[in-house]
């Protein structure tokens, strides 16, 4: 019964799926020489000859939609996954098309069309999926649709499983029991729940009551029962899933994966590779080369001010700690004297600094000194956004106070960042930093980026724990 509402529910979806995909096709087709915010020269085709488009369009997305897996239960996984996984079927779903359309010589399809459709399937999809899912959460806090669990475990782990399923009513997770290894433990209760038995009832529960979701929150001691709870749990088609007790070494950034038909589960990684590096590099040359055209006769002046009031170069170049520990050399507005450094060495600037210039405190308290760090963005070195970047020497102090610190480095500098918007910059909590750094990187995506960067234009530049 479960399964053929799961299978009901997927139908629906794919239907309207296929319902929106022709909205957006044919609203492409009229935005473009109906309302034609750009002009036509070429003369307005049949919209017949687009309908018959229509064909290949749906065995292309629905081809991409199944190999981007976008019609999986996604109960536990969060929205903005979804989103860009549609983004990525979206776009690679139009290239394929523009390309089929490429060989059929007897009609010209305008490419701004394929422009106007990729990006309205991408936002009428999201909002009918987005609709989609609220609809069934809807119905899951009203007890409909509800999917029967039984966790395997009575220990710490199987309470966090426990506890985020009480938390997420919405997800619809009806947690009807608990099992343990000691008898003694049977009618007690985890957050709520009941221990219904022990592992070696586990054949008898699943053949009396209804569960279709078994989650095994074991701890690392109970390997040895795995493999006997493993044979019964092939008996039955229950789904399978497996919390591993590795909480203690999970850091940053945690994920699973296949290699080869093997399970990998990654503790820390960076969250930029394929096509997430490539959309945070063409947003920060975009952005980085049009802040250094817009505030170029800004940057001019402020060279002129420097070259002015006191002896010695405009620019300053400094040695920072980056992606991986790398090393790279940062450009800044010098704002200290030439030789600032030669009896203090490397330390972190106070409030009444008098090693400043007379133009130093206020391009330091107004981040004016930062504008020339878009070349070095532009050169790739350093993100608008991103953990901001320490000298070697300074980082090994930090490490020491906090074994945390070099985690920042999982995710290249920035101009600005998550820590600096919410005020923990200058002489302030490192240990705030650090989490606020690790929280950005956790739960990166563009749109935290432009988020970022929107909260550092609103609040301004002028900062209080600048010096």
């Amino acid at each position: 019964m479960l399964k053929r509402h799961a299978n009901f529910f997927k139908s629906l979806l794919f239907i309207l799926d296929l319902v929106t995909i022709t909205v957006a096709w044919i609203g492409a087709y009229l935005l473009r020489f109906e309302v034609q915010f750009f002009p036509v020269t070429k003369g307005v085709p049949a919209l017949s000859d687009y309908f018959l488009l229509l064909i290949p369009i749906y065995v292309i997305w629905v081809f991409s939609f199944r190999w981007f897996d976008l019609y999986r239960p996604r109960r536990i996984s969060s929205r903005l996954s979804e989103v860009w996984d549609m983004v990525k079927a979206n776009t690679v779903s139009v290239l394929a098309l523009a390309a089929f359309s490429f060989f059929i010589r007897d009609t010209e399809f305008s490419r701004l069309v394929f422009a106007y459709f990729w990006a309205l399937n991408i936002t009428l999809l999201c909002l009918l999926r987005w609709t989609y899912r609220e609809v069934l959460r809807f119905l899951r806090r009203r007890n409909y649709n509800l999917r029967y669990v039984l966790v395997i475990g009575a220990g710490g782990l199987a309470k966090e499983v426990i506890s985020r399923f009480k938390h997420h009513p919405e997800l619809g997770m009806n947690v009807v029991g608990c099992l343990t290894r000691r008898p003694e433990k049977v009618g007690r209760s985890v957050e709520g729940t009941e221990i219904i038995g022990t592992y070696n009832m586990l054949s008898n529960i699943l053949a009396q009551r209804t569960i279709d979701q078994v989650f095994l929150a074991l701890p690392s001691d109970a390997q040895n029962e795995i493999n006997a709870i493993m044979e019964v749990l092939s008996d039955y088609p229950v789904d399978i899933r497996v919390v591993p007790d590795v909480s203690q070494y999970m850091l940053l950034r945690s994920e699973a994966e296949m290699f080869d038909g093997l399970p990998i589960l990654t503790l820390q990684a960076s969250p930029l590779y394929g096509w997430s590096r490539v959309i945070k590099r063409v947003m920060d040359i975009g952005l980085s080369a049009l802040i250094l055209v817009v505030a170029s006769p800004l940057m001019f002046t402020i060279a002129i001010a420097i070259r002015w009031t006191s002896p010695g170069p405009i620019f300053y170049r400094q040695v920072r700690m980056g992606l991986d520990g790398t090393s790279f050399s940062m450009l800044k507005f010098r704002s200290m004297r030439v030789d600032a450094e030669r009896k203090t060495g490397a330390v972190w600037t106070t409030a009444e600094d008098d090693r400043r210039t007379a133009i130093g405190k206020l391009l330091r308290q107004t981040s004016l000194d930062e504008l020339p760090q878009c070349f070095t963005v532009l050169k790739g070195d350093m993100s608008l956004v991103g953990p901001r970047p320490e000298r070697p020497e300074l980082i090994e102090q930090c490490r020491a106070g906090i074994p945390t610190y070099i985690l920042r480095q999982k995710m290249k500098a920035g101009m600005t960042g998550w820590a600096q918007v919410h005020g923990w910059r200058g002489q302030t909590s490192l240990q705030k930093r650090v989490e606020h750094d690790l929280y950005y990187i956790e739960h990166w995506t563009p749109w935290l980026d432009i988020k970022i960067l929107g909260m550092t234009l609103v609040r301004g530049f002028i900062d209080k724990n600048a010096y």
